[in-house]
C-alpha cells in the first residue's frame, strides 16, 4: 500500500460523491447505506437543483449527521460536472461515485477499500451491481464499445450466431460470475471507486459529456495511463436503475447518442477511414431517431388509454 493512500486516523479513508437530480427516497436510501457502511466516509450530495423533497428526506434520515454535506450546484449541470464540482471539498485517499439509485450492500465498502489497499496497481473497482429481483444488471461488467459491438447489439446478431459473437458482445453477465477480484475493461458507472492518486493523474471526467458515455471515457484514459479497473464478484449494491431520468426519457436519449458519438470521435475516429467514421455517425443519430419515435409513439398510446 502506497503511503498516499493511507488516511490519518480519525480522518475520513473515503469520500463518497452523490450527483442527485429528483431522485427521491432513493438518495436518503443510499446515503443511509453509506453511513452504516462501519467505515469512516466524508459525503457531498451534489444536487442539480432537484424540485422534488429528496433533499428534505435526506436531513430527515441522517439527522443533521456532519459527515453529509449537500453543494447546491444551482441548476442541472449534468453527471459529470456534478461529480467534478464535489471533489474540492473531500480529502479522503479514496472516492465513491456513487449514484443516487445505488444501495450498497452491508459490508460492501469495507471490502472494496481492503481490496484497493491490497492493491496499488487498481485505479477503479466495481462490484456486482444487481436490479431489485436479485439479478445483475446489464453494465455490472462490459466490454468498451466499439462499431462492431454496437452492430451486433443493434442488429441482435448474438441472439442468431452466439458463438460467432461471443467476442463482440457489449455485456458480459451471461458469463458465470468469477470466483475472485478480475481486471474488466468497464464496469457500472453508478458506483465507482476511485483511488484518488489515479483520479489526479488521469483527470475528472470529462464535462463534455452531460449524462451517459462519460464512465466509459473515464475508463479508457485509465487504462491508458496504466491504471487497472477491477471488478469485485463478492460484493454487491443493487441500482433502481433510471430513476432520476424517467421523467424525460427523450432528453435522457438525446444525451445518451450525444454521448456516444463524443466517445467515438475522441477515441475511436482516428483508426477508422473518414467513410467509415461518417457511417458511424449517422447511425448513431438514425438510432436515436428510432428510438426518439418509439417514444413518441408510447407517449401517443398511451394518451388513447
Amino acid at each position: 500500500m502506497d503511503k498516499a493512500d493511507d488516511a490519518t486516523p480519525g480522518e475520513p479513508r473515503l469520500a463518497v460523491v452523490v450527483v442527485n437530480y429528483n431522485a427521491g427516497a432513493l438518495l436518503a436510501d443510499a446515503v443511509a447505506a453509506v453511513l452504516a457502511s462501519g467505515v469512516r466516509v466524508e459525503v457531498v450530495v451534489s444536487d442539480n437543483a432537484s424540485t422534488d423533497a429528496s433533499l428534505e428526506e435526506l436531513r430527515a434520515r441522517t439527522g443533521g449527521d456532519d459527515r453529509v454535506r449537500v453543494l447546491p450546484n444551482g441548476a442541472n449541470l449534468g453527471f459529470a460536472a456534478g461529480n467534478n464540482r464535489a471533489l474540492a471539498l473531500t480529502t479522503a485517499p479514496y472516492m465513491l461515485f456513487l449514484n443516487p439509485d445505488c444501495v450498497i450492500a452491508p459490508g460492501t465498502l469495507a471490502q472494496m477499500l481492503a481490496f484497493m489497499e491490497a492493491t496499488p496497481a487498481a485505479g477503479m473497482a466495481g462490484c456486482v451491481i444487481r436490479n431489485a429481483d436479485g439479478s445483475e444488471q446489464r453494465a455490472s461488467r462490459r466490454r468498451i464499445p466499439d462499431p462492431w459491438i454496437g452492430l451486433v447489439r443493434l442488429l441482435h446478431l448474438h441472439r442468431l450466431w452466439p458463438r460467432l459473437t461471443a467476442g463482440y458482445r457489449l455485456d458480459l453477465t451471461d458469463q458465470p460470475l468469477p470466483d475472485t477480484p478480475v481486471v474488466v475493461e468497464a464496469i457500472s458507472g453508478s458506483l465507482m471507486l476511485v483511488r484518488r492518486a489515479a483520479l489526479e493523474a488521469v483527470g475528472p471526467l470529462d464535462e463534455g459529456y452531460f449524462l451517459h458515455c462519460e464512465d466509459l471515457d473515464w475508463f479508457v484514459r485509465f487504462r491508458r495511463h496504466g491504471w487497472l479497473i477491477y471488478l469485485l464478484p463478492q460484493v454487491h449494491a443493487v441500482h433502481h436503475q433510471g430513476a432520476c431520468s424517467h421523467a424525460a426519457p427523450l432528453r435522457v436519449a438525446w444525451h445518451k447518442h450525444r454521448g456516444m458519438a463524443r466517445f467515438y470521435h475522441k477515441f475511436q475516429r482516428e483508426s477508422h477511414h473518414w467513410v467509415f467514421n461518417a457511417m458511424v455517425v449517422v447511425g448513431i443519430w438514425v438510432h436515436f431517431a428510432l428510438a426518439a419515435g418509439g417514444v413518441a409513439l408510447r407517449r401517443l398510446l398511451g394518451g388513447y388509454r
